[in-house]
């Protein structure tokens, strides 16, 4: 990403090894230092994390975020003093976030090479996409481990099951583990479920809005799929995904199967450089979807892809589709 050719392995060693070789003073200082403190009250803990097993001695104290979920979580959790970076936001940082955000580096606007991660010592890396930790990027999770930094990448992207809301849940738990802040996270899983329980509350009886979600594309439309949170928050808030039998997070449909499925609503995922109107205004002009209620009757709802994915935004973004898909129950 960012224009920057993926490193070997064998430099990202290299460069692994300078910066711990810088940070710690060498083979000599570390045998002439004093002994390790006892490990923190709860510490060690082990967290298994789709498919890599860790024990942390200590929460992390110079951790970098990598994708804006990832940075939310985080910052949810008042963890802004143990990191020394971030990146690839995209969308606006919470309001609720934004002083905090501002005392954190930006590492890069989107990935950070490998060398530039580095740099900045971290001993912990968490990552909200697979594609954070990208093997032929140089930023796999065993070179991170072989750099001496620990990593956790967000559970939507290695489900064992279906996407739920518990895996929301979970996600917070499993980040204030490492740090330490248990308490942390049941205040925020609280704040979830809060919103959650108000909406399903208005929602009691509502009849299920038939909905297509359109990300992008003009060929093939890109929508999501049953395998993702995004599926589970359209139930929440009083609709069923058209294309949940695709199992995956997102997928490539093509406007004629949209159109024989017929929505009543399309759900279109803001983000990047295509303004909303544009896309609606593509949609309204296909001539596959000229007799879909949804087109016909000009019915949109509008999310913001950050809100979308596994993270602090879910609920929020829950109660703004509900009040999209049925503004007569929040009046």
């Amino acid at each position: 990403m960012m224009g920057k050719r993926p490193i070997s392995l064998l430099s990202a060693a290299m460069v692994a090894a300078a910066l711990l070789l810088s940070g710690c003073g060498g083979t000599a200082a570390r045998d002439n230092a004093a002994p390790a403190a006892p490990a923190p009250k709860g510490f060690p803990v082990t967290v298994s994390n789709c498919g890599v097993k860790t024990t942390y001695q200590r929460p992390p104290q110079r951790a970098v975020s990598l994708n804006q979920h990832a940075t939310e979580v985080m910052l949810a959790l008042g963890l802004e003093k143990s990191m020394v970076g971030t990146a690839y936001l995209d969308d606006r940082i919470l309001p609720e976030y934004q002083d905090a955000y501002d005392g954190i580096k930006a590492l890069a606007k989107e990935y950070p090479s490998f060398e530039t991660l580095l740099a900045a010592e971290p001993d912990f890396a968490y990552g909200g996409f697979a594609s954070t930790f990208d093997e032929k990027e140089g930023r796999s999770r065993d070179a991170l481990s072989q750099a001496g930094v620990h990593s956790y990448l967000n559970i939507e992207e290695c489900p064992s099951g279906p996407v739920t809301m518990a895996m929301v849940d979970q996600e917070i738990r499993n980040v204030a583990k490492i740090f330490g802040v248990p308490d942390r996270a049941e205040q925020q899983v609280k704040k979830v479920h809060g919103t959650l329980d108000a909406v399903n509350d208005k929602l009691a009886g509502v009849r299920p809005v038939k909905i297509f979600v359109y990300d992008s594309g003009d060929k093939t439309a890109f929508t999501a799929g049953g395998a993702g949170i995004g599926n589970e928050m359209i139930k929440q808030a009083g609709g069923v995904n058209l294309f949940a039998d695709l199992d995956k997070a997102f997928g490539d449909v093509s406007f004629e199967q949209v159109a024989e499925r017929a929505p009543e609503v399309v759900v279109i995922y803001d983000y990047g450089d295509q303004p909303v109107e544009d896309k609606k205004k593509f949609l309204l002009a296909n001539p596959a979807l000229k007799d879909v209620p949804a087109i016909k009757n000009k019915r949109f709802a509008v999310l913001p892809l950050s809100s979308t994915v596994l993270g602090v935004r879910v609920p929020s973004g829950v109660e703004s589709l509900a009040r999209q898909l049925h503004p007569d129950r929040f009046k």
